[in-house]
């Protein structure tokens, strides 16, 4: 998917300029074979203006308390299989590298199922989704639906045949379960 991010900011004056235009190449982890990630916006605090419309560095996938994100991300359908001869040290190091801090909210012993301390508000662009909440509790989402995540345990999954791709905001938010 071609990303383009057409970003506004204000110059010395205070007037409203387009201070960049380009495209946004997304991240693909091995380890997630299929997966692409388009890191669009975030910041680390909140935001104040005027601003230079200048892009903050993400230092972590999730964003803390105050912070926010705004992503795409894609989930290939269910079956996508990993390189057989597949460095797994080196893939976990490559993950680690394009989406900070992602892994370490993931649970090993379920796979896929995660807990943030984000309020998330997503859209389904492409294809379709499973939204599992932690009791097993499944809900099947498709090209134009929406959730608005409130911090709860959950996996995400493909269960259609082509790739699906949705647009996500996230704001940290204090989260008495996950620190």
């Amino acid at each position: 998917m071609d990303v383009r991010r057409v970003v506004t900011g204000h110059d010395d004056n205070g007037k409203a300029v387009f201070v960049s235009d380009e495209p946004v190449a997304p991240a693909a982890p091995t380890v997630l074979a299929g997966s692409e990630f388009h890191e669009l916006w975030g910041g680390h605090a909140t935001q104040r203006f005027p601003d230079t419309g200048g892009e903050q560095p993400d230092a972590t996938y999730f964003p803390p308390v105050g912070g926010l994100r705004f992503k795409f991300f894609s989930l290939p359908p269910a079956g996508q299989d990993l390189p057989p001869d597949l460095d797994v040290m080196a893939a976990l190091t490559e993950l680690e590298e394009l989406l900070p801090g992602l892994s370490s909210y993931m649970e090993p012993e379920d796979p896929g199922m995660h807990t943030t301390a984000t309020i998330d508000f997503e859209v389904v662009l492409e294809g379709e989704v499973e939204l599992e909440l932690d009791d097993g509790a499944k809900v099947r989402l498709g090209r134009g639906d929406t959730v608005v995540q409130n911090g709860t345990r959950h996996r995400w999954s493909n269960p259609g045949t082509e790739k699906a791709r949705l647009v996500v905001f996230m704001c940290g938010a204090q989260h008495d379960r996950v620190t």
